[in-house]
C-alpha cells in the first residue's frame, strides 16, 4: 500500500518518531513551539497520519505504528516500482549514469555485490 506523506505530515511524523510515544496535548505544545502550528493544524495532520496507519491515537496517546526505517524502505520500493519497472538493476544503472564513478566507488559496489552473493550461498 502506498503511503505518501505531505511535507506537513512528515514534519509531524518526525516529532512522533523522535518521541516514540507522546500524549496528544504534549504533541500540540511541541508543534506550537517547533512549527508555530495551531492546535487544529496538528490535529488535522494527526488524523491524516492515523488514516494512513502511521500512528495510533488511543486514549489521547500517540503511538508509532510504522517506524522511520519501514516508511523509508517503502518509499524506496515505491520509487523503484513506479519509475524503474520494479527493476533494481535499472535503478542502479540510472544512478550510475548520472555521476562519474571513481575506482573506489566501483570497488565498493563490487564488494557489496560479492558479500550479497556469499549470503545467497549460505
Amino acid at each position: 500500500m502506498k503511503t505518501y506523506l505531505t511535507k506537513a505530515e512528515l514534519k509531524l511524523m518526525e516529532v512522533i518518531w523522535e518521541k516514540g510515544q507522546i500524549p496528544s496535548n504534549k504533541l500540540v505544545k511541541e508543534c506550537l513551539e517547533r512549527f508555530n502550528w495551531k492546535k487544529s493544524t496538528t490535529y488535522t495532520n494527526l488524523k491524516k497520519l492515523v488514516d494512513k496507519k502511521m500512528v495510533c491515537n488511543s486514549e489521547a496517546v500517540i503511538t508509532v505504528l510504522k517506524s522511520r526505517a519501514d516508511y523509508e524502505n517503502g518509499q524506496r520500493k515505491e520509487v523503484i516500482k513506479e519509475y524503474f519497472s520494479n527493476s533494481l538493476p535499472q535503478f542502479v544503472l540510472s544512478f550510475i549514469k548520472e555521476r562519474n564513478l571513481t575506482r573506489e566507488d566501483i570497488q565498493e559496489l563490487e564488494k557489496v555485490i560479492d558479500e550479497y552473493k556469499e549470503e545467497l550461498h549460505e
